[in-house]
């Protein structure tokens, strides 16, 4: 595990040797978790009111920020993505007209709700399970402000778990995904983390979130890899499509 990943599990083995009570370390975590799906809530519902108030929007698509890198099993720099997203998009070296003449300063078409602070949760020595529940409730928070419409800003490949989930139980049952990437993400514990970004897609599945699941853009898949999709054709009609197949 990389520098930055182990940050919030240290912290929390300093508050452990420290003979901190683990109720006083679980009231503190929970209220920082509390804190953070405030504020998303909050910054959702005041968007929302304000789309409202505008009138003439059905869906306004809104930008939802993700900073986790921890589970990368190489390189961190995806945990620092969504402001530079968001700067690029903001650019002064372009225009905000899109090619269909809608205008992306127009909060009607774009607008933003922040990111989930998700180092300051971790600092808490708040584990993965919690964390992935707190990404998943950020989602259906923006979910639930009509017209607001979540486009997730990552972070790595773990995330698609969480946001995932979040759709399907948000919207009653399971969701048909097209995935572009070079890598199917479907290990089962990636080097004995089963959040790893190289696993999302075997949770996903697990859990039945997909009900089809269309990867384009493979160029390699390995053993286990191959063995995952068989075993998950046994357990659904169907699993996974490679590249546009019917």
């Amino acid at each position: 595990m990389s520098i930055i990943g182990k940050r919030g599990i240290h912290y929390l083995q300093k508050l452990k040797t420290a003979n901190i009570p683990p109720e006083l370390l679980e009231k503190g975590q929970n209220r920082v978790i509390d804190a953070s799906l405030t504020l998303i809530r909050e910054r959702a519902k005041l968007k929302g009111e304000l789309l409202r108030a505008l009138g003439g929007v059905k869906a306004s698509t809104t930008l939802l920020g993700v900073p986790l890198g921890h589970n990368s099993s190489f390189l961190q720099g995806p945990a620092f993505a969504p402001p530079r997203i968001r700067e690029a998009i903001w650019c002064g070296s372009t225009n905000s007209s899109t090619e269909e003449g809608k205008e992306l300063n127009d909060p009607r078409v774009l607008t933003d709700v922040g990111d989930v602070p998700v180092q300051e949760i971790r600092d808490c020595g708040v584990d993965d399970d919690r964390l992935m529940n707190v990404i998943s409730e950020s989602v259906k928070l923006v979910m639930e402000e009509d017209p607001l419409r979540p486009l997730v800003l990552g972070g790595d490949h773990s995330i698609s778990f969480p946001v995932v989930r979040a759709v399907s139980e948000k919207l009653g049952g399971p969701v048909d995904i097209l995935h572009l990437d070079a890598h199917p993400d479907i290990y089962h514990c990636f080097e004995g983390n089963k959040y790893s970004h190289a696993s999302s897609f075997a949770r996903i599945m697990e859990g039945g979130y997909a009900r089809r699941l269309l990867q384009v853009g493979i160029r390699s898949i390995t053993k286990e890899g191959r063995e995952q999709e068989t075993r998950g054709r046994c357990k659904r009609c169907v699993y996974l499509d490679r590249c546009g197949l019917p």
